[in-house]
């Protein structure tokens, strides 16, 4: 007895160990997760089948009292009984499966027992899809246990064992080969049973909690950083930071380097490499670009992936995280290790986490400042209608119209009473129409033609078909308020004003151009990139602009300035069909 429960624990744990391998393949997870449907069923009861098949060969035959040890078992004749280990696998099946899986494998691993063939063929075959209903019909009561525990899977395995060994002598012909064969192998197959289902559970309850703390501990180290890039990311831009997240992720995690990047540059290199990985040069490798383009984590597993002109560099492999910003790529972060080793899949799951955070912090710190820019538009709004000077000069000019020209005057207090609510309404709303823009836009050019007659020209070149076109709210009358006060101030000939609303590509150009003087040089750089304080000029206005634009629209979408021969051009484009930034509560 002590030689064969020695024999069978052999040769049933090299079957757990192969069922172990197979439980490692990632649709298994769903028998965990109990997300089980008809094509998991059946998939699962044909491998766990299959396993039973190999089990079944793996057994010893029984010759009365004499044990017969094959290394694979092909075949038992009709005064032999076969023991195999289709039982365990078929115990493992319905445990992890429930009862509809248990039954399945049973039937598989039953239906190849019968062709096998030997005495004890009708309760071999029987016992495998009664064992896989009657575990997985217990496993479900324990249910909730994601993986049940190993006290209560060797209880179990003791039910399935002690059926079989009824069955055997109910359906042997022979009673007394029957006796014999009970008394010789019904207490080894017990113990090996039981014990072998007490063991694999053991097993996969290891095997996950590993897996898990594993996972929580990259998921704290992810939070952790992320929470360490708050200031970075709150106070600046991702590009303006790069140097300072470059050292901080170099610092926080085991990498040889790192490196970001915008779309097309490096910004940043700290680690080892930053002797000749320099900020500014345009990045080589290929998966960069693919990262850029499609979105997704690319990871580089050989040096020729890197594409570093340098002989000697150290930095072998990387993953190349993409960065997000109200749903565009505008960047990367590149971590960098000196073997391919170094990237398991703990590295690549970080890098996601890590990567889906900053992005969620950037494109939450993108509708905070969206927001507030949007109140600042509000607020110039609001103050344009009560600003003291403007009405100063507006009431002025209806009052001397009173007296020579009512009509007119009339006429200007009725677009006064336009421009004013059009602001009202326009203080409210997140994009409004192209139409809505240009009747604000055109009520604020009546009130300046009646103030500067034969002084300014203003004349459009607006496309047909666009009028439904959403843009902005106050986006046009600043640029044009920017010409006329700015650019056509102090010049001595007469200001022309020309926009254009045109189709272009996949979505409408605007431009507005003058031949005043155009933007001081020592500023083109700077503006709409930063709100200046200039004693002539509204750069906070330009700045304002330009952040509503892009984003709202995307960075495409923003503002373009160039001075020309003469005077000054400002441009921009949106996109017919765009994607509209909902502002979210971000407090909440």
């Amino acid at each position: 007895m002590i030689e064969l429960t020695i024999v069978l624990f052999q040769r049933i744990g090299l079957l757990l160990i192969l069922v172990f391998m197979l439980t490692r393949i990632p649709g298994f997870r769903s028998l965990l997760d109990r997300d089980i449907n008809k094509e998991t069923i059946v998939y699962h009861a044909l491998v766990f089948g299959l396993m039973g098949i190999l089990g079944t060969h793996a057994g010893v035959v029984m010759h009365g009292e004499e044990l017969i040890m094959q290394v694979w078992v092909m075949g038992v004749e009709s005064d032999e009984v076969l023991i195999g280990f289709s039982l365990v696998v078929v115990m493992i099946a319905g445990l992890l499966g429930g009862p509809l899986v248990g039954l399945g494998a049973g039937l598989v691993s039953g239906t190849y027992i019968v062709l096998i063939g030997g005495g004890g063929w009708l309760a071999n075959s029987l016992i495998n899809p009664l064992s896989g209903v009657i575990t997985g019909k217990t496993g479900q009561f324990f249910s909730e246990d994601r993986v049940i525990a190993p006290n209560k899977a060797l209880f179990i395995g003791i039910f399935p064992p002690v059926l079989h060994m009824g069955l055997l002598l109910i359906f042997l012909p022979n009673h007394l080969m029957g006796v014999e064969l009970v008394n010789v192998v019904g207490i080894p197959m017990v113990i090996t049973n039981s014990v072998a289902l007490a063991i694999f559970t053991t097993m996969i309850r290891a095997a996950l909690n590993e897996t898990e703390r594993e996972a929580a501990i990259e998921t704290n180290r992810a939070l952790s950083i992320a929470e360490k890039a708050l200031p970075l990311l709150r106070d600046h831009s991702f590009s303006q930071n790069a140097k300072q997240m470059a050292e901080l992720l170099y610092k926080e995690l085991d990498v040889a380097a790192i490196a970001i990047t915008d779309s097309k540059h490096v910004l940043a290199h700290v680690g080892l490499g930053d002797d000749h990985h320099h900020i500014g040069e345009p990045y080589r490798m290929k998966l960069s670009k693919k990262a850029i383009e499609v979105g997704s984590i690319q990871v580089a597993y050989d040096k020729t992936d890197i594409r570093c002109g340098y002989k000697n560099c150290p930095l072998q492999t990387a993953i190349m995280i993409p960065i997000y910003q109200s749903g565009e790529v505008i960047g990367l972060i590149n971590l960098y290790f000196r073997h391919s080793q170094q990237i398991r899949t703990v590295e690549t799951t970080l890098a996601k986490g890590l990567g889906t955070l900053i992005s969620n912090q950037i494109s939450g710190f993108e509708a905070v400042r969206m927001k507030e820019l949007l109140k600042e538009a509000e607020m110039r709004n609001l103050q344009a209608q009560i600003n003291p000077h403007f009405l100063f000069n507006t009431f002025n000019l209806i009052h001397s119209l009173l007296r020579v020209n009512p009509e007119q005057a009339r006429f200007i207090l009725v677009q006064l009473s336009q421009y004013m609510r059009a602001n009202l309404k326009i203080a409210s709303e997140s994009l409004v129409s192209l139409r809505n823009e240009l009747d604000h836009l055109y009520a604020y050019l009546e009130i300046v033609r009646a103030r500067f007659p034969d002084q300014i020209k203003v004349d459009f070149h607006i496309a047909d078909g666009i009028d439904t076109t959403l843009i902005p709210p106050a986006t046009l009358q600043p640029l044009v308020e920017n010409s006329v006060q700015h650019g056509l101030k102090n010049i001595n000939k007469k200001g022309h004003i020309h926009v254009s609303i045109i189709r272009k590509g996949d979505g409408v150009y605007f431009q507005v151009r003058d031949n005043g003087v155009g933007f001081p040089p020592n500023i083109m750089t700077m503006l709409g990139k930063a709100p200046l304080q200039l004693q002539k000029g509204n750069g906070t206005a330009l700045y304002n602009i330009n952040q509503r634009l892009i984003g709202l629209l995307g960075s495409s979408s923003n503002l373009k300035f160039k001075n020309v021969e003469e005077g000054s051009v400002v441009s921009f484009w949106l996109p017919l069909n765009h994607k509209i930034i909902e502002e979210k509560n971000i407090e909440s």
